[in-house]
Order: structure tokens, then sequence, then C-alpha cells
């Protein structure tokens, strides 16, 4: 299999910089080939399949990798990625990349001094739970990076429990980061359950921790490094948040009033989980507040309201609403005014 596809993206009447990834903006980034890969084997007949060149990676719940489609420019590697196909949907993937780096004057181009490798598993079926373990690794020299992610995975089967539904991820790190020694967690669990009433709605509870550094001065490193994630779905739709260096307790309340239309309404409540360390926004890296040790952990709360109608089999409307109230770390540390985000959207698909 050959594939290509082709991006132009850029900002119009802003007076931002429009450089991509600068504080958190999407940038210009004109003409240029999102994905172009070759794919040998089809994993029937044979067990393995091979695939190179730029290409997406998303595993899991994206919340360590994925292709972070909410942003304009999204995210694509040069990789090279080998699968192994069992029985019963055992699956081994086996990758080497670098992610792509947005230019807005030339030829986007991965930097190879900075490297993210890693082995991938998908276990069969156990009767309730899909299972999945992974073993990654992050080197940037131009970063003084060089530390190992060891995860797992589980999600429950959709109906095996009845009503209920639950998924939850623990991962480690260790290594070097910024050129300290690296000892950091992060973990989520999140569970569910659906009623069976017309509507089907469905309430939901979840915890998310990232680590951060109590001690930037003790040449230990306890922030979680957030790798290549899709944090927009998970901590707010303010992207206020990333996996790192937090506390976020959620609850989720969904339903689907007609066949075309699903609703949802997320509330969350945001806590640092050191105030030594810095809040750092979804895309893992753009900082809100420096370091202020002496400021209450409390970063504030958000509530997000979503409905998405299916005007025919080819296009969607989507409509979205989300406030965030201040909390006291951010009166305790500088401007601290609520902030509001309305958006709607179309998405065609032929």
């Amino acid at each position: 299999t050959f594939y290509t596809q082709t991006q132009d993206s850029r900002e119009y009447d802003s007076n931002r910089a429009d450089i991509p990834g600068r504080l958190g903006a999407e940038g210009d980034n004109p003409f240029d080939f999102r994905q172009a890969w070759i794919e040998i084997g089809d994993g029937k007949s044979s067990p393995l399949t091979l695939k190179a060149g730029r290409q997406v990676l998303l595993y899991g719940d994206q919340r360590l990798i994925g292709p972070l489609e909410w942003n304009n420019l999204s995210r694509t590697f040069d990789a090279a990625k080998v699968r192994w196909t069992g029985e019963g949907g055992l699956w081994v993937d086996a990758f080497v990349s670098s992610v792509v780096v947005a230019d807005r004057y030339g030829f986007d181009e991965s930097d190879w001094d900075s490297s993210f490798s890693g082995v991938y598993t998908h276990l069969p079926t156990f009767e309730i739970q899909d299972t999945e373990w992974y073993a990654l690794y992050f080197d940037d020299t131009n970063r003084n990076d060089h530390f190992v992610t060891l995860g797992t995975h589980w999600k429950s089967v959709p109906g095996k429990l009845g009503p209920w539904d639950y998924e939850s991820e623990l991962v480690a790190q260790s290594g070097t980061a910024a050129g300290q020694d690296l000892q950091a967690f992060a973990a989520y669990v999140e569970g569910g359950y659906t009623f069976e009433t017309p509507w089907q709605p469905r309430l939901g509870l979840e915890y998310s921790y990232g680590s951060g550094d109590g001690d930037p001065g003790d040449g230990i490193n306890g922030s979680f490094q957030n790798l290549f994630p899709t944090n927009h779905p998970h901590y707010g739709f303010m992207d206020a948040s990333s996996w790192s260096n937090l506390h976020d307790v959620a609850l989720h309340l969904s339903a689907k009033p007609s066949a075309k239309l699903t609703t949802s309404i997320d509330f969350h409540l945001f806590w640092l989980d050191d105030t030594a360390d810095t809040w750092r926004r979804a895309n893992a890296t753009t900082v809100v507040r420096p370091a202020s040790p002496g400021a209450d952990s409390f970063a504030g709360s958000e509530i997000d309201v979503l409905a998405s109608y299916l005007v025919s089999k080819n296009f969607t409307l989507t409509a979205g609403y989300t406030h965030f109230f201040a909390g006291t770390y951010l009166s305790d540390t500088g401007a601290s005014s609520d902030a509001d985000f309305l958006y709607v959207m179309s998405g065609i698909k032929f």
C-alpha cells in the first residue's frame, strides 16, 4: 500500500507571530506532506507488516502517543514500524521514529538528534478487558533527555460488565530529563455507568495524576514527561493542562437524545501536584505561570458543554462552550480572570 496526504495550514488576520508552536498557537505551515508512507504486508497472508515513511502514531487513549488532531497542524512522525499479528487480537508493534517539525518557510523535516522508539503490545481480550503493555525510549541530545517510559493500559470490553465500564493507565519513567535524574509517575482511572433508557445517558467519574517536581534544585526531576499526546479530550477543552504536575478530578455526563444528536457535559477540578513546579498547557511545554512555591495549589475548575449533530452521513455540525473558573493559584500568582471558549465547526467526509 502506498499513501500520501498533503496539508496547507495558515492563520489569517492574526496579531500573533504565526510561528508554529509559539505560545501554543498553530502558526503558518504552507503546503507540505503530512503523510507519505509505504506498507508491506496485510497481517493476514503473513503475520508481519512493515510500514515506513511519514505517518501517524496512535496508541491507547492517546495520552502519551497521538496525532493531536485538535491542533491545526497536528502531529506526524518519520518512522519505521513493524507489526506482528497473532491470534485472538494479539499484536506487537516495534517502531523507531522522529517527530516531524513544522517549518513555515520550507519543507517539514524531522530532527534525528531527537528520536522516539518503543515496543507496544496488545494482548488477546481477557473476558472483560483489553490489556496493553508498552516500553518506550526517548532520546534527545539537544535537551539532554534520555529516559524510558514503562506502562500498561486497561479498558473494559463494551457490554461485558452490563451497564458498567472502566479504563485505567499506570506509567513510570526513569532516566535523564534536562540533564537531571528522572523519577516520575502518572496514572488515571475512570469508571462509568450507562443507564438503560432511550437516551443512553452515561455518568462517569475520572481521576488523573501526573507527578510534579517538588524541589528543582535537588538534581532529581520529578516532572512527568508527557511525550507526544493528544491531551485535548482529557483535561478540559480549554487546553490549559497536560498530564504533568496535575491532579484532575472530572465528572462526565453524556447522552444521545436521537440517532443523529450526541451531547456531553464535563466538569473538572484542577490542582497542581506541586507549586514548586510549573503549570504546563496541553502541548506539555508552554508554561502558564513560572514556578511559585508559595502559591495555593488549586488551579481552578472548568465546565465543557458539547453537542454534535449528524446532518447527513457526510456532514456533521459540532458546537462547544467552555468556561474556566480561575482558582486561588492564579490569584496568588497574577492575573486571575475567568475565561470563556465558544466554537462551532463543521466536518465533511466524502
